[in-house]
């Protein structure tokens, strides 16, 4: 039984009432100028005014008095979107879009995802998990404690599962706790090119099937595009996976309107992943059906593109969380600070709505929201310190990462202290 007392802190948290936070509740965060969290056994027991605190357990075992030197204190990033489990990069491509290459030309050439599959197809089962395990760890450096990984770069039966290995073994190695998401339909391989519906139908009579025999994934995603998944092909996948017992995700409207928001409203998906291209109409389906739209700001940044218009997101009253989108051809980053910067700074969120969304929100976007999120009693001791006096500094302390030090379960796993 071990008691932690940290102090002398300025504490930021968005305050979960058990739904995501939207509309003006977006940034909805409780603050204290100085503030004190008590832990026992890597869980948060009471947080709030450093001077209640101490009165408070005063009859309380303290093992461990931290003074975090009127630091600001955070919930630890929950970053709910990446495709960290890959084999080799794509500088050529990223040099390819610069010279001024269509990401879905790219892809009709045999370039993109499919180059991924390519690499990930030859790896050694050992050498994709060597490779997925040092991102996570430059991950967790940046502040994230909690994170998302799709499989969808093998687009065969084998190949996906072999990552999902990978993807679920990081999650029991590494301090983080890793969502393991399978994503067979991520792209029609060049095998099947031609006869994406004979795809689909290998997806979800052979691949879901098989995974949830696996028992490791708990959510399936859909790239919902036009040259990609259709409409139709999307909502059969996700109505398989729903019948398979996983939750639904959707890369939807990433470059073209296609409708992937309506059908996210339609299918009750936990979230909805991109959304450059959505309509106003489909994002207020989204946020009436509770849907999440997840904003990948580094994405858009990377291709060159608008990014999401959040603001109005928020107008529509729809819950909005940030990721990184972290893979090695669209977005190559780990860093949660830098794409907290970019949704402050270009999408014009404030910095506590950029906090709910790369917290709270987050959380909810991978149904963790009952352990992570928010620093609150009952939920994990997950929680970082940053050179600066509030959550803005983020943005602020630009193209550099003012983490200092990064708590899992109470236990620093990196940074100073």
């Amino acid at each position: 039984m071990i008691g932690k007392l940290f102090r002398n802190a300025r504490i930021f948290t968005p305050i979960d009432r058990g739904v995501p936070l939207a509309g003006k509740n977006q940034g909805q965060v409780a603050s204290f100028e100085r503030g004190a969290v008590y832990v026992h056994n890597g869980v948060i027991e009471m947080v709030g005014p450093e001077s209640q605190i101490m009165d408070s357990i005063k009859t309380r075992q303290v093992d461990l008095e931290v003074d975090c030197r009127g630091l600001c204190l955070i919930p630890g990033f929950v970053d709910c979107h990446t495709h960290m489990c890959f084999a080799d990069l794509r500088e050529d491509e990223f040099e390819l879009r610069l010279a001024g290459a269509d990401y879905l030309e790219i892809l009709r050439k045999g370039g993109g995802i499919h180059s991924s599959v390519r690499a990930v197809r030859r790896a050694s089962e050992e050498e994709l998990f060597a490779g997925t395990k040092r991102r996570v760890l430059r991950a967790l450096g940046f502040g994230t404690t909690t994170l998302e990984i799709k499989s969808g770069y093998g687009l065969d039966t084998e190949t996906e599962l072999k990552m999902l290995r990978v993807i679920a073994r990081v999650g029991r190695e590494t301090v983080l706790d890793v969502v393991p998401t399978f994503m067979g339909a991520h792209a029609v391989p060049g095998e099947s090119a031609g006869n994406p519906d004979d795809y689909v139908r290998l997806v979800v009579e052979e691949m879901l099937p098989r995974v949830r025999t696996q028992g490791i994934a708990r959510f399936c995603d859909v790239f919902c595009e036009a040259g990609v998944f259709s409409l139709e092909q999307s909502r059969r996948v996700l109505l398989a996976a729903r019948d398979h017992g996983l939750g639904g995700k959707i890369h939807a409207d990433e470059v073209n309107d296609l409708g992937g928001a309506r059908l996210a409203a339609e299918m009750r998906t936990v979230s909805a992943e991109h959304l450059l291209a959505a309509g106003d109409d489909n994002l207020r389906a989204m946020a009436g059906a509770g849907v999440i739209g997840v904003l990948l700001p580094g994405t858009a940044y990377s291709l060159r593109k608008k990014l999401a218009p959040a603001g109005r997101m928020r107008d529509l009253n729809l819950p909005l969380a940030i990721a990184t989108d972290s893979n090695p051809g669209t977005c190559y980053t780990e860093s949660m600070p830098f794409v907290f910067g970019l949704a402050v700074m270009n999408t014009h969120l404030s910095p506590q709505e950029a906090l709910v969304a790369a917290t709270l929100n987050a959380a909810y976007a991978v149904k963790m929201e009952k352990t992570v999120g928010s620093l609150q009693k009952g939920k994990r001791a997950d929680f970082l310190l940053l050179e600066g006096r509030g959550p803005a500094v983020l943005a602020y302390h630009a193209g550099v990462s003012p983490v200092v030090a990064v708590y899992k379960r109470g236990e620093l796993v990196a940074g100073s202290g």
